[in-house]
């Protein structure tokens, strides 16, 4: 164990997918021809007056209350100033001294809780485009609405740090806030990382500049941890410096961008265009009731139903996934239905993309339905995973598929029989499994499901065997 602790803290910037942008009326979509989803406002030209975009506001606060923020009764507007090309006016409109959301926390598997800083809103810079020539400006995602959720340094391994995120993504998309989808950017972090030994102050920290990759941030939070231990191991500790660096995907390493600035470093100062607003406590009681079930609370639910932890993780991490087991468990068997959806129906849809959409084209009742059938003992399991692809692909109902001969299965009486034919047709298969080769019984089931055509319970067939040879 290493003597050294690693220390992470995340601000984590998601884009909001309101209608409209920030601050005026231009289409807030990812996409489109360079340079047409953009105005005079977005633009920042002389002249121009920013108006905020009441469902920023509220969309911070449904954010914040799920991440149980406290919410203040003042926020105001702050101007951040740095060059830089993605921001014409040369200042980013955003939130310092009084953000929208304080002191809230995530809380972990383990019971531990990383905490939450604040979160404020702010505008989205544009986005620049390299060739080996030239550097291109598209402005459509400059004043697409942030906000930016910013951790204290309480995560202290990778595995945290995964999961926070991972959290932190189903709680944002399950209340409707952003899609999160870190490979369009409507999910980007900021990765703080220092190491101390224990007892001993916080270290010199670096910042990973906009990671967009779960897998990546492992990877980088490794990288350095290694390299500063390095470095205080080799008598270096002085070439640990607060800075900002980026990471290299290629070659799994980080490489220095520029000298971290501090806050004095931005000029931040009150935003002459936009008064101090006060968040009635009514508005912000109306936010918190149309609030739906957080993934927590519905995770608790499904370990109550007899689903097992990695699945009810699974379940709950796409909001459209969750949603529709809920409906399909009120017509039928949720364990039963919990491996229709894992098993088949994520193998039907195989990006994340398709997960997220949950576009499929078999009812939750008639799903459940299904599910009913095989709990009753109408159908094996066996049948029911042969059909749901075709109905996945089709459209049709369980019913489109079912024979009179499927739904009139195998009695115990008979499989007893099949069983013992197939242990007095396959005695290598029972010496095997005797003597330690457990996949050997496997054998032994396979006669008894080619002898029923599929239809006999092979947990049932497989049990009974067992009893047979024991």
């Amino acid at each position: 164990m290493s003597k050294y602790n690693l220390v992470v803290g995340f601000e984590t910037h998601v884009e909001l997918n309101t209608k409209t942008k920030i601050f005026c009326s231009c289409a807030n979509e990812f996409g489109g021809e360079p340079n047409t989803h953009c105005c005079p406002i977005c633009l920042g030209e002389p002249g121009t007056l920013p108006q905020l975009n009441k469902e920023v506001v509220r969309y911070a606060i449904k954010a914040g209350l799920s991440l149980n923020c406290k919410i203040p009764q003042i926020m105001s507007m702050d101007r951040k100033h740095y060059f830089y090309p993605d921001l014409g006016k040369s200042y980013q409109t955003t939130q310092s001294a009084r953000p929208i959301c304080l002191e809230g926390f995530l809380t972990l598997d383990s019971g531990k809780k990383i905490r939450i800083n604040h979160i404020h809103i702010e505008e989205d810079a544009s986005k620049l485009i390299h060739d080996a020539q030239n550097i291109y400006i598209d402005n459509n995602r400059g004043s697409t609405p942030l906000i930016e959720i910013v951790t204290e340094p309480d995560i202290a391994s990778v595995e945290e740090a995964r999961e926070y995120i991972e959290k932190l993504q189903a709680i944002l998309r399950h209340i409707g806030v952003s899609d999160c989808k870190m490979q369009e950017g409507s999910m980007r972090c900021d990765v703080n990382i220092s190491v101390n030994k224990e007892g001993e102050p916080l270290g010199t920290r670096t910042e990973i500049k906009n990671m967009n990759s779960i897998s990546f941030i492992e990877k980088a939070i490794s990288y350095e941890y290694d390299r500063h231990v390095d470095l205080i191991e080799s008598g270096q500790k002085n070439q640990i410096i607060q800075e900002t660096r980026r990471y290299d995907e290629k070659t799994d390493s980080t490489e220095s961008m520029r000298e971290k600035e501090d806050a004095q470093d931005y000029r931040y100062f009150p935003d002459p265009d936009f008064l101090v607003l006060r968040l009635d406590s009514k508005f912000v009681e109306n936010i918190k009731k149309t609030l739906p079930k957080l993934p927590a609370e519905i995770k608790s639910e499904l370990i109550q139903d007899g689903i097992d932890e990695k699945a009810a993780d699974l379940l709950v991490k796409y909001k459209n996934v969750s949603d529709y087991y809920l409906s399909a468990k009120t017509f039928g068997d949720s364990k039963i239905l919990a491996t229709y959806i894992l098993g088949e129906i994520f193998r039907f849809l195989e990006t994340e993309e398709e997960k997220e959409q949950f576009n499929i084209k078999i009812s939750a009742n008639d799903l459940g339905a299904l599910s009913l059938l095989q709990k009753n003992n109408k159908i094996t399991a066996h049948i029911a995973y042969s059909i749901i692809p075709k109905m996945l692909k089709d459209g049709n109902p369980h019913t489109a598929y079912l024979t009179k001969e499927d739904l009139e299965g195998f009695d115990n009486t008979e499989i007893d029989k099949l069983c013992q034919e197939g242990i007095a047709a396959m005695p290598k298969a029972v010496e095997d499994y005797k003597s330690g080769k457990e996949k050997a019984l496997k054998a032994i089931v396979g006669y008894v499901m080619r002898a029923t055509k599929g239809k006999a319970d092979p947990v049932y067939t497989e049990n009974k065997i067992l009893e047979l040879i024991r």
